[in-house]
């Protein structure tokens, strides 16, 4: 192997993404409890039936505890200390505030990619925006369909 063959260096590669990558910043309940504490988890949960926040449970991002945002695919870590037996509840809370403050990525871009009428915060906040009545797909500048198709 040549010496510029070993000096090469390759590109760091990401496994996972957080959503602190994904905005390039944290959150402020991502660092204060208090600013979760209020949430009532039965309020948020929307429809009767099945609570789908019971699937949501603590994880661990690089060594941190996170929760996982489906929408966005990605985790939102949790910088604040969780009290002993409220691991489950303190995620479940942190992820609603994330989703009902409209920072989760996949809420961001339902704006221009939602294909059929939806509120932007989803059923968790009933008075958030209507997205999706007038949806277009995508165009990129220069680019023509191929004959035939």
């Amino acid at each position: 192997m040549s010496d510029a063959t070993q000096n090469r260096r390759a590109p760091d590669r990401h496994i996972s993404i957080d959503s602190e990558e994904l905005a390039g910043r944290s959150y402020p309940y991502q660092h204060d409890i208090s600013l979760v504490e209020q949430i009532d988890l039965e309020e948020s949960t929307p429809g009767p039936g099945i609570n789908w926040l019971e699937d949501i449970h603590l994880l661990a991002e690089d060594g941190v505890p996170a929760v996982f945002d489906r929408y966005s695919n990605s985790f939102v870590k949790i910088h604040f200390s969780i009290p002993p037996g409220r691991e489950d509840e303190i995620a479940r809370k942190v992820l609603m505030a994330h989703l009902q403050s409209g920072n989760s990525y996949g809420i961001q871009l339902k704006g221009k990619h939602a294909k059929f009428p939806q509120r932007t915060l989803g059923p968790w906040v009933d008075d958030s925006d209507l997205v999706g009545s007038d949806w277009h797909p995508s165009t990129l500048a220069g680019w023509e369909q191929p004959a035939g198709h």
